[in-house]
């Protein structure tokens, strides 16, 4: 189900097999069909911005070594030796094995490229060059491509040579110095959250380089360190150290900017969060839980007045979330017209009203698994929709039909197999 006037994001019931090259669905064609992406990039940003653009209706060739596979295929749980996480990262791609370290595997990654209009990878600076694949090599074989190079932290300066993942980016960019609670360490996610910031900055940039191409004719190189979104999504912070000194401190659930803002927990065990961004809603809840008197302090006109006195709102808060049921509480809020939700863990999230309208959580066929729900893409577009077309594909599963419409024979195939190449 989707918004009114919304074409849906996916239809899998229609959803063509990679060997077909088909598209799901009927109607206009995917907004980026036509534009050929090679994903020769490993854990987690580069892979998953390469899906992103897959999901729009790009065709994006996953390039992996032949007997060291992405290493997310091994991430997490598996069902019969498949593994999971790499049936969403892998999605609306075609699997290539070649081994680029190779004379052999150069020269074909060269005639890939010059058919290209991207290539995302995430090696430590220098390693493409070292192969002879630098951007030199590769603008000169195609000078309308746009080489997007994911890296922990960017292709110059004193750190660019060192290992970085995301958690890196996490510690680094101040996100976990404002994590947790006040008392408390600082607090990593558990997941990968500054790879998943990264990755939507490079789709980003990688559309912003591909619109300029439109203008000069000319591709170029997008530089993106992981360590950079993740700092960007943080708010001001460096304006505010630089303009006033002060370094926001870890608040748990609290907000230096506004209260009430907590995680409460009702009479019968389940946890609900509140937020009064907006004064109106503040005084909406005050109202509702029977302080109305609160509303009328003169701290409470303020956002940063209200944080001030978290400890008065959160006691009246929670005192009446805690004497009620949470179906009880959700409608009372609903009613007053304030802001309020279940903390909801994947179980919750899979059958919630809201995300099945939406069709967050989509079901995809899959040949080797059978049916799977994984998140849907992105966003709606009314005209030209997304789909997921496929979920990730076996390893090096479309290598010898992608060659071949590189023009190579069966012969020349099976010789590069032989010489490690593939």
């Amino acid at each position: 189900m989707s918004a009114p006037g919304a074409a849906p994001r996916t239809d899998p019931g229609t959803a063509p097999g990679p060997d077909t090259g088909a598209r799901a669905g009927a109607g206009p064609l995917p907004p980026l069909s036509g534009l050929r992406v090679l994903d020769v990039a490993t854990l987690f940003a580069g892979p998953l911005a390469a899906t992103l653009l897959g999901d729009f209706g790009a065709d994006v060739i996953k390039i992996e070594h032949p007997s060291r596979p992405d290493p997310s295929r091994g991430h997490g749980p598996a069902k019969d030796g498949i593994g999971l996480w790499w049936k969403l990262l892998g999605r609306n791609k075609r699997t290539v094995t070649l081994d680029l370290s190779t004379p052999d595997g150069r020269d074909v990654l060269l005639r890939l490229a010059a058919d290209a209009d991207v290539i995302v990878e995430n090696f430590r600076p220098g390693t493409l060059e070292r192969w002879g694949l630098g951007w030199d090599e590769l603008s000169a074989v195609n000078p309308r491509l746009v080489l997007a190079r994911v890296t922990g932290f960017g292709q110059f300066g004193p750190y660019s040579d060192r290992p970085c993942f995301g958690t890196l980016a996490e510690a680094m960019s101040g996100f976990a110095a404002v994590t947790g609670e006040t008392d408390g360490p600082p607090t990593l996610p558990p997941f990968g959250l500054a790879d998943s910031i990264a990755a939507l900055a490079t789709a980003y940039a990688v559309l912003t380089a591909l619109a300029g191409r439109g203008a000069t004719g000319r591709g170029q190189v997008v530089d993106l360190a992981i360590i950079e979104p993740i700092l960007t999504v943080l708010g001001p912070q460096p304006l505010w150290y630089d303009q006033l000194g002060y370094v926001q401190p870890r608040t748990g659930n609290r907000s230096r900017n506004n209260a009430p803002r907590n995680t409460y927990r009702s009479a019968d065990g389940a946890w609900l969060a509140v937020s009064t961004s907006a004064q109106s809603v503040a005084e909406r809840v005050m109202r509702l839980v029977g302080r109305p008197e609160l509303a009328e302090e003169p701290w409470f006109a303020t956002g940063g007045g209200r944080a001030e006195h978290a400890d008065t709102l959160d006691e009246a808060v929670g005192g009446w979330i805690a004497r009620r049921g949470a179906a009880d509480v959700l409608a009372a809020f609903e009613k007053a017209e304030a802001a309020i939700a279940p903390v909801q863990d994947i179980r919750d999230v899979m059958a919630d009203p809201q995300y099945r309208a939406l069709g967050t959580v989509t079901e995809v066929p899959d040949p080797e698994l059978g049916p799977l729900r994984m998140q849907n893409v992105l966003f709606r577009l009314s005209e030209t929709p997304g789909a997921i077309r496929w979920a990730g594909r076996p390893h090096g599963a479309d290598t010898d039909a992608v060659l071949t419409e590189l023009g190579l024979t069966g012969a020349e195939i099976a010789a590069l197999r032989e010489r490690g190449a593939l």
